[in-house]
């Protein structure tokens, strides 16, 4: 089963949600009409940037703004969308929260971020969520991480554990650190025998400058496509059967010694 991927590696006004729908739109519709994905990727707080300090006023009160945004575009252009993350304000709290719509314009999964990084003050603005990103989208079993996440093999272990073929990540990953990311996501792929499709904001804030360097990555940690630093539309296809082929080379997931492994 082969699927084929567009990547909104796309720059971010800080604090400016109207702003971002609208270029965010601007882009996804010329995706599909140069490119034809199956599934368009967003990057990580793509409606509002890291304006924490601001949340209170931008975030999307139950994401219902970004919701019935997204859902109108999934149907009218006949596209999945792994949708990124909003700051989705419910009740008095605020979690950065990944949306994935399927071409039906209904949304499938809500997976808020488990990990806050410290070094960008997220514990302080945004609660941490206690649900993995699994899910089924076109009848294959995928997962999705924000960010962070990452950094976090065990957590990306457990989702892989069911046949997930596909992991994706959204993420806002600084330029200082794109070293890092590169290593993390070859090594998320070869670890556990998936496809990695990560998509990375472009462009800066008044705090950060950000990365690019999307990425879509095979299960032997080959780079099928990798974007640059700035604002682009990336694409590539993958084939799912390379997974089991692969698996069945190497059967890691049937030599795991469970046994022996103490997580505390």
């Amino acid at each position: 089963m082969k699927q084929t991927y567009a990547l909104i590696q796309m720059d971010i006004a800080f604090g400016e949600p109207q702003t971002n729908f609208r270029h965010a739109e601007e882009l996804i519709r010329e995706a599909v009409e140069k490119k034809a994905p199956d599934t368009i990727l967003l990057p990580e707080l793509w409606t509002t940037g890291y304006d924490l300090t601001r949340l209170d006023e931008i975030a999307d009160e139950e994401a219902n703004v970004t919701i019935a945004f997204l859902s109108r575009l999934a149907k009218e252009l006949d596209i999945n969308m792994i949708a990124g993350s909003v700051a989705n304000r419910v009740e008095e709290a605020t979690s950065n929260t990944l949306l994935v719509v399927a071409r039906t314009g209904d949304v499938i999964k809500q997976y808020s971020k488990a990990h806050l990084f410290r070094l960008m003050d997220e514990e302080k603005y945004l609660i941490e969520g206690n649900s993995d990103g699994t899910f089924v989208l076109e009848n294959q079993k995928s997962a999705a991480v924000i960010c962070y996440d990452i950094r976090f093999p065990e957590w990306i272990r457990t989702h892989m554990l069911d046949d997930t073929k596909v992991l994706y990540v959204v993420a806002e990953w600084p330029k200082q650190r794109i070293d890092h990311w590169r290593a993390l996501l070859i090594s998320r792929a070869i670890e556990n025998q998936c496809f990695v499709v990560a998509c990375n904001r472009a462009g800066s804030d008044p705090n950060n400058e950000f990365g690019g360097n999307s990425m879509i990555i095979g299960p032997w940690g080959e780079l099928l496509a990798e974007a640059g630093l700035e604002e682009t539309i990336l694409t590539g296809t993958i084939d799912l059967k390379e997974v089991e082929k692969i698996r069945a080379t190497i059967p890691i997931y049937s030599d795991r010694r469970t046994d022996l492994y103490k997580l505390k």
